[in-house]
């Protein structure tokens, strides 16, 4: 087949990061994406969850992130802050860091990678049969394919044409978000009031500030209305809350948001998959919606790869839903609950008091931190060792060739079986597929939320960072989970 392997529509977060994954693997793909350039207006949202800030450092690129960045050791339910700097984690912590750094990086290493990326155009429509799938582009053009990966929004071209549900909620609330410079000086902070959160805040540059504003109207039972809010809008709203619009002027962008909650009813037809917000919109509350789509591109990019290698039974790519699916079903739960907290009365107020009050307690706390932190994701990959499902604890190993970390294992996006009981692993019917390290580690094991666990002989890491088995190397199980993820044991 002439032409890339996979077509991704849309480069920002979701789509950058599983262009890299697959490149990772060797596997071509070009990236559309409308916008004319790289560059994107405004800050957009912001912060990186621990997990999102692991799952970098799998792939050695942590450190470009986090150098650019500023680290809380929290993550918030509403306004409720839930401590992270106990968990066992080397990043035990929220990431703040606007996205449009995180797009610049994440592009940057990607053409580090070879993905070539086509600005200004994107995808009109497309064909799939049993071989591939042609894709139109904006401007003309075809491009023929394997597979397709939309990751183009909420408003996703390729869900709707690929005819997949999206079911939910309608909004109840709506936002305006901005950057602008103010003639005097802005009442800088927050403010809660019955409609909800409204803030302002000074950016980087000192100069323009950053608007955070709810509307009075009720939020649309449509995707947005037409055309983007203006500037006399943001007046108006920013009055109606603190009595002035502190002489707003030269806005950067505006933007409106809502509390629109959906989910797509799968995440694939055929050799058309989704990732990020194409997948799954909700209210921008927390944070959680660039790192739950980061974290889906993670997911689909190896098994993504090895479908196009024809390496793996084609039902590996409905794992990715099996997987993903539930994870973004628990955030629009979380954040439709956060958005209810976020407004101010006498019972929501006293809910909230409660609220605190409980995951002011370990076990709670422990719970919700790892869920919206990520670090508390387990797969439901069925029985075994407590670590199964889990992601991978970043340990400090003793190996034949000298120390290394775990996650320094897992840069180049490859399966690992990591022996640590001594001799009995064996994967040589998968040589070339998944690596085999001998190791030592004599800590403890411990996860977030599960406690303490005990120590595998053996463990089996997917490419992910999750793990994919773990026990006794001699175990009849070891050969089933190679053979379920990737692929059938090659003939002796």
């Amino acid at each position: 087949m002439s032409g890339p392997a996979v077509v991704i529509a849309g480069g920002g977060p979701t789509g950058m990061m599983l262009a890299a994954e697959l490149a990772l693997a060797g596997i071509g793909a070009v990236v559309v994406e409308r916008r004319p350039g790289p560059e994107l207006a405004g800050s957009r949202a912001g912060g990186l969850q621990a997990r999102s800030v692991e799952v970098l450092d799998q792939r050695g690129v942590a450190e470009r992130f986090v150098a650019e960045g500023t680290t809380y050791p929290v993550v918030h339910l509403a306004s409720i802050p839930l401590k992270i700097s106990d968990f066992p984690s080397r990043h035990p912590y929220t990431l703040g860091l606007w996205q449009n750094h995180i797009e610049r990086i994440l592009a940057g290493w990607a053409g580090e990678l070879g993905v070539p990326v086509r600005y200004g155009r994107e995808v009109t429509a497309f064909a799939q049969d049993d071989t591939g799938v042609d894709v139109e582009l904006s401007g003309g053009g075809t491009l023929r394919a394997r597979y397709l990966v939309g990751c183009d929004g909420g408003r996703s071209l390729v869900r709707k044409a690929a005819g997949i549900g999206f079911p939910g909620w309608d909004a109840t609330s709506s936002s305006l978000i901005a950057e602008a410079e103010t003639a005097e000086e802005p009442e800088l902070g927050t403010r809660r009031d019955e409609k909800g959160i409204h803030g302002i805040g000074r950016l980087e540059d000192g100069k323009r500030v950053r608007i955070v504003v709810r509307e009075d109207r009720a939020g649309h039972s449509g995707e947005r209305q037409s055309g983007e809010p203006g500037l006399a809008e943001l007046g108006q709203a920013m009055t109606a809350v603190w009595g002035t619009d502190f002489g707003v002027h030269s806005p950067t962008w505006i933007s409106r948001f809502t509390d629109m909650t959906r989910q797509a009813a799968s995440y694939r037809e055929g050799r058309v998959l989704l990732a990020g917000d194409a997948a799954h919109v909700h209210s921008p509350i927390g944070g959680q919606g660039l790192n739950t789509g980061l974290q889906d591109a993670v997911n689909l990019g190896w098994k993504l790869a090895q479908a196009v290698r024809q390496a793996s039974r084609d039902t590996l790519l409905d794992t990715y839903q099996a997987e993903r699916h539930p994870v973004a079903a628990r955030v629009l739960r979380t954040t439709m609950a956060a958005t209810a907290l976020s407004r101010a009365d006498a019972r929501t107020d006293a809910l909230l008091a409660t609220l605190t009050d409980l995951l002011s307690l370990d076990q709670p706390r422990r719970q919700y931190a790892g869920e919206l932190s990520g670090l508390g994701i387990r797969y439901d990959l069925g029985a075994g060792h407590p670590l199964t499902g889990c992601r991978m604890p970043d340990l400090d190993l003793v190996t034949p060739g000298g120390p290394v970390r775990v996650y320094t294992l897992l840069h180049a996006a490859r399966p690992v079986l990591l022996s640590l009981g001594g001799p009995g692993a064996d994967v040589t019917p998968w040589a070339g597929r998944v690596r085999l390290v001998d190791a030592e580690y004599a800590g403890r094991w411990e996860l977030p939320v599960v406690g303490e666990v005990e120590a595998p002989a053996a463990v089996l890491i997917r490419p992910d960072g999750h793990v994919a088995w773990a026990g006794d190397p001699s175990d009849a199980p070891l050969p089933e989970a190679l053979a379920r993820w990737f692929g059938p044991p090659a003939a002796p």
